[in-house]
């Protein structure tokens, strides 16, 4: 019973440890605004939102928008304001991105484990 609970435990850390490491991964390539880093997060398929624009997007069409608006906005600073986790499974966190140019965006992502690995489901770029 004993091995039961170590074990239990072992796994509960792991994935805290895991959950966070990969809010620093996707903060870190938001930060430096490598959006073929992001791309790594991305499933086949993407809910990409940037400013009014939102659609699905497979991984290439999305990197490629992302790569667009990082040229146009290079990050300053990214900030992660709040995160957490719903009882489903799904993680996410809302951040501010505030770039060169003197823009401030609302930035948050979804992410959830698939095929054993974290994905992001939904980016959102927004004007703050």
């Amino acid at each position: 019973m004993m091995k039961i609970k170590k074990l239990a435990l072992f796994l509960l850390i792991s994935t805290s440890v895991m959950a966070l490491d990969i809010y620093d991964d996707v903060s870190n390539a938001i930060r430096s605004g490598d959006a073929k880093q992001i791309a790594t997060f991305f499933g086949n398929t993407i809910e990409l939102t940037i400013g009014d624009k939102e659609s699905i997007y497979s991984k290439a069409q999305a990197e490629f928008i992302l790569k667009d608006f990082f040229t146009k906005n290079p990050p300053k600073t990214f900030v992660i304001l709040h995160k957490g986790a719903s009882p489903e499974g799904t993680q996410y966190a809302i951040g501010n991105l505030l770039t060169t140019n003197g823009k401030n965006f609302r930035t948050s992502f979804y992410l959830k484990i698939s095929n054993g690995k974290n994905q992001l489901q939904q980016l959102r770029i927004e004007n703050e």
